[in-house]
């Protein structure tokens, strides 16, 4: 009896401090046969306001707008995920974003509504840290996107890049490596240090470790992009990460001799804590996953700017211990060849304001070809993976779909994906921001938010001026079109992302975390999250805890040069005492 409580006193004592838990239809519109009718009954919209739309959800409304073709008809019917269906994101969704915007706002304003709008992030916002920028931020997370602390930390993985390595920001993208942050788990926003109080543990994967997946190919360089951090067992260390493996074989003027490789990729490592920091072991085998086929997701054969990337795995609790991943991708087929179909365009019939296609063609269009693919494990160690035919395709819409997730809430299955305007196939705009797509399975008739736009948050932006760049700034654009960018969704409708640009000012921070509410197909900005809205800088909560009381006793002898003798030699009695 004595040997229990002594053992449950010391448990008490190696815990305390440091395991801080942090437990804590819409249908689709009928068409209206009589234009005459339909016409009569649009009326213009206020700024930021849907006609028609509910008064606390305004994008719930497809009535479209006077001027600009209705939105595509989307069942959000649900189709078996390995079923040879893709859903279109349309010229005719993309285009009711243009036709919520308002005309009348003066030059350098938004003239986005105001519901889909991130809340304007400071100029003299902190870095994150004073040695890497950050940007593409995930989480620990299992096969349901919950969200975990680690034995009392919180810890995120984001792209980082070296400030002092003696080139710009602009060219971090080839120098990309993993890195990984921690942070005391279950402090509120108001006690934590102003960017956050993220600690740079370094970089995730051994040096040079993830060449090994290009041997026998030529290259100049590697890089280590986006994916996700599944933590295999929530009572366990284990983890797995999933990630895009990128080789670039280019002249010393930066320009590519041959198309560049990306292949997504799995490691597997442990994860470590003990009273003062977290840490990691293993990724040192790396296992290449997918590679683009040519068939399904366009190559680099095809397209020397192809894009494949970004992998993000979840268990469908409709199919329980199946896996899938979701990822971006292109349309397959050459670069330059003119294939978009009156599907892809998305027209009702008769719509007075529709193009035909060989209209959309002329503008060359066709070269944005962006995807959302689907892979479906075919083991259970996730080691083995299977295309599947596309979510969604944006042909002659969009020509990047980047970072996509499926999110499950309420019954229904929403795909977030982050996309550029600059990326926006010509007659279509959009601001650089997270797009949303919403089904009733896996594989459905995808209906995008918000009037059928798929705009769910954007930057300030004004549609009614040029682009410009993040790195050339139009002095008439909103000076903060380009603030934020990759946006991450948690749960709870949490977005996470990072500043590019803020009043000319470059970023590779951790961004303020907003809250987004979300019902059926359309969501709006929460102002009663944070200031206005805007949360702390990289917010980012564990909504679950990964106690793990055999691993943090491990953890602490392995590092035992931080704890006089005594300390360990009780340690070591009380592992050896059977239990």
């Amino acid at each position: 009896m004595a040997d229990r409580f002594r053992k449950r006193a010391m448990l008490n004592l190696l815990l305390a401090g440091s395991m801080v838990a942090t437990f804590a239809g819409h249908k689709a519109h009928a068409q209206i046969t009589s234009q005459a009718l339909r016409e009569a009954l649009r009326v213009a919209p206020r700024p930021g306001m849907m006609p028609h739309g509910a008064k606390l959800y305004p994008g719930s409304s497809l009535s479209g707008v006077p001027g600009f073709p209705l939105p595509s008809i989307h069942t959000q019917q649900a189709y078996d995920p390995q079923e040879a269906y893709t859903a279109k994101w349309t010229r005719a969704d993309a285009m009711q974003i243009k036709a919520h915007s308002d005309t009348s706002v003066g030059a350098g304003q938004n003239s986005l509504p105001q519901q889909l709008v991130m809340p304007d992030v400071p100029a003299d916002f902190p870095a994150t840290n004073p040695d890497v920028w950050v940007w593409d931020t995930w989480t620990l997370i299992d096969k349901k996107a919950t969200q975990f602390s680690y034995n009392g930390w919180e810890v995120i993985f984001c792209l980082t890049a070296d400030k002092n390595a003696g080139y710009g920001f602009d060219d971090r993208h080839t120098h990309a490596r993993i890195g990984y942050f921690y942070r005391r788990a279950g402090i509120p926003a108001s006690r934590r240090p102003t960017n956050g109080g993220w600690i740079y543990g370094g970089h995730l994967i051994p040096e040079g470790a993830q060449e090994q997946v290009f041997a026998g190919t030529t290259y100049t360089i590697t890089a280590e992009w986006s994916g996700s951090m599944r933590l295999l067992d929530p009572t366990s260390n284990k983890v797995s990460l999933f990630y895009t493996d990128m080789a670039f074989n280019r002249n010393a003027a930066g320009q590519d001799i041959t198309p560049s490789q990306a292949v997504i990729t799995q490691s597997l490592g442990q994860i470590h804590a003990d009273f003062n920091h977290v840490w990691f072991t293993g990724f040192t085998k790396h296992t290449p996953l997918l590679r683009p086929d040519g068939v399904l997701y366009q190559n680099g054969a095809q397209n020397p700017y192809y894009n494949f990337r970004d992998p993000f795995t979840f268990e469908d609790p409709k199919h329980p211990g199946t896996n899938y991943m979701v990822f971006e991708g292109n349309t397959a087929g050459q670069r330059g060849v003119a294939n978009c179909t009156a599907e892809d365009l998305g027209y009702r019939a008769n719509d007075p304001h529709a193009e035909t296609v060989d209209q959309v063609l002329a503008t060359g269009a066709y070269y944005q070809k962006a995807s959302i693919g689907l892979a479906i494990a075919e083991d259970s160690s996730l080691s083995k993976w299977k295309f599947l035919p596309p979510l969604i395709s944006a042909n002659c819409v969009n020509d990047q779909t980047e970072r996509p997730q499926m999110y499950i809430k309420d019954g229904k299955y929403y795909i977030f994906t982050i996309s550029h305007r600059t990326t926006y196939a010509a007659g279509v705009d959009g601001p650089d921001g997270v797009y949303g797509f919403v089904g009733n399975g896996i594989r459905s008739d995808f209906q995008p938010m918000n009037y059928g736009s798929g705009l769910m948050l954007g930057n300030p932006t004004d549609l009614n001026e040029a682009a410009g760049t993040d790195y050339d700034a139009n002095p008439n654009q909103n000076p903060r079109a380009f603030q934020s960018y990759s946006h991450y969704v948690m749960p709870d409708g949490l977005v996470e992302s990072f500043i590019d640009t803020v009043e000319g000012r470059r970023g590779g921070a951790l961004s303020p975390t907003v809250k987004v509410r979300i019902r059926g197909d359309a969501s709006m900005v929460d102002t009663r999250y944070g200031n206005n809205g805007l949360g702390g800088y990289g917010d980012i909560a564990a909504n679950r805890a990964d106690i793990n009381i055999v691993g943090f006793i491990q953890d602490l002898l392995s590092q035992r040069t931080q704890f006089g003798p005594d300390v360990n030699m009780r340690m070591n009695a009380f592992l050896a005492t059977p239990q």
